[in-house]
């Protein structure tokens, strides 16, 4: 079977699941989108890799990189392999000293491990076809209902009103409650004023 290849086009709060997560994986050069729920800690794993964020320790899947690095252990994919039930299977491909190896791993998992070592996602079109959806032309991979949208727009309202100073102690606060939403947010903010 042939592989597709995915990328990472988004992490958005689940509607229908609290406290869950859903990872979206767009089709290379395509219209489909894989969307997977995942668990509050793998979705913040992910999110703090893709932002380049370092936490205050290093979190499980910083420790597993640190460990296969330490080994020369190199990760060369993850593949999204099988969908049973609404669950996804998926392993990562491991190479050391010319030897392969594939390990089990949570979807969610295996993605937040495959974002530190930057290496490519797939799956299969029988996966995609079946569980994929197809993008609306006129849709935004980022669409919120209008209660985040008034909980966003209240929170970057806030963010406009502190000087430089509180922004980076706010931030320096977020990191370390571990809070890496409200830290992506405030990073982004210092940016926008030190582009201007």
């Amino acid at each position: 079977m042939e592989k597709v290849k995915l990328e990472i086009v988004g992490l958005s709060y689940s509607q229908t699941q609290s406290g869950a997560y859903a990872l979206v994986l767009a089709e290379s050069g395509g219209k489909r989108r894989l969307p997977i729920i995942i668990g509050g800690f793998e979705a913040q794993a992910i999110a703090i890799e893709l932002e380049k964020m370092v936490p205050t320790r290093p979190l499980t899947h910083d420790l597993f990189k640190s460990f296969a690095v330490s080994f020369t252990i190199q990760i060369k994919e993850v593949v999204i392999y099988k969908l049973i039930e609404g669950i996804f299977y998926s392993k990562i491909i491991c190479e050391k000293d010319g030897q392969v190896s594939e390990i089990d791993a949570r979807t969610s998992d295996a993605v937040a491990i495959g974002v530190r070592f930057n290496c490519p996602i797939y799956t299969f079109e029988s996966i995609l076809s079946s569980a994929g959806i197809l993008l609306d032309e006129n849709a935004d991979d980022d669409s919120m209902d209008m209660g985040e949208m008034e909980d966003e727009t209240e929170q970057k309202e806030g963010l406009k009103g502190m000087s430089v100073e509180e922004l980076e102690s706010e931030l320096n606060q977020a990191i370390e409650n571990e809070d890496y939403e409200m830290a992506s947010k405030i990073r982004d903010e210092i940016n926008k004023r030190s582009a201007n």
